[in-house]
């Protein structure tokens, strides 16, 4: 591991056992969670503010949301961590794009580990509070109003990243979706990948336990019911001019999605 780390990490497989959950977050499982992270997300942004938010107090706040999810009656499933981990370099880690969830969970996962990064909107710079906690985290970030723009900066700026040693997490889709697009999916992150010479690697998430809200999309119903998954597919180096492996990374997403859908 890369520091001390007094929560318990993950190294390749985790399912959540059973766990009682307390009256108040079984009967309001969403004001419950958003009283947890509220607090978690004030903590990290005093010291985001103060400059001393450091990886491993990232890693530490994202357990605590990590947890918070459990608390209220969720359950969460990892695969396949360990390829990233044991990879002797960065990559481009490119997955879908389903709720704010994953972007608070994945630095759990991977921080530890490698330095992580991710490519952000630039209104999540300016966002009320949580600004301070990603301005702190050294991201790329684009404007969305200038395809062409944004394209030239994350490869400059992610190359950048990578060359520091930084593993980068692209969501490469438009906006969050609950169901997978794969004509709104960019291969932004394999040209990432060809420019550093890195391979990418395919996260597959489903995370619509935290909902998306119709009056501030960033906070909606949570739905404990609703398993939160993460599945991370074998490091492909890039070939070419990359299709291949953006279709390999498409289809690892649509299988998963596709079995975890499926009624049981």
């Amino acid at each position: 591991m890369r520091f001390t780390f007094e929560y318990p990490v993950i190294s390749n497989n985790y399912s959540t056992n059973v766990i009682k959950t307390k009256w108040f977050p079984s009967l309001f499982p969403t004001l419950a969670f958003y009283w947890k992270i509220g607090k978690v997300v004030l903590k990290a942004a005093s010291l985001a503010k103060k400059g001393i938010y450091t990886d491993e107090e990232w890693s530490k706040s994202s357990y605590l949301i990590f947890k918070a999810i459990e608390e209220v009656g969720g359950r969460i499933s990892v695969d396949n961590l360990s390829p990233i981990l044991n990879s002797p370099g960065p990559a481009v880690v490119i997955g879908n794009h389903m709720s704010t969830l994953e972007t608070f969970i994945l630095p759990f996962l991977i921080c530890p580990h490698k330095k992580v990064t991710f490519v952000i909107k630039e209104n999540l710079t300016t966002y009320p509070v949580f600004k301070h906690i990603m301005n702190s985290r050294n991201p790329v970030v684009v404007g969305r109003d200038n395809p062409k723009k944004d394209f030239m900066n994350v490869l400059s700026e992610g190359t950048d990243r990578i060359t520091n040693g930084y593993t980068i997490i692209v969501f490469p889709q438009t906006t969050r979706m609950d169901k997978f697009d794969r004509t709104q999916f960019n291969s932004i992150g394999v040209k990432l990948a060809k420019k550093a010479g890195v391979p990418v690697v395919p996260l597959a998430l489903k995370t619509d336990f935290w909902g998306n809200g119709n009056l501030i999309k960033d906070f909606g119903k949570i739905t404990p019911s609703k398993i939160v998954r993460f599945d991370f597919g074998r490091p492909l180096a890039i070939e070419g001019n990359g299709k291949g492996q953006q279709e390999l990374i498409v289809t690892h997403i649509e299988n998963c999605l596709n079995v975890w859908n499926e009624p049981h």
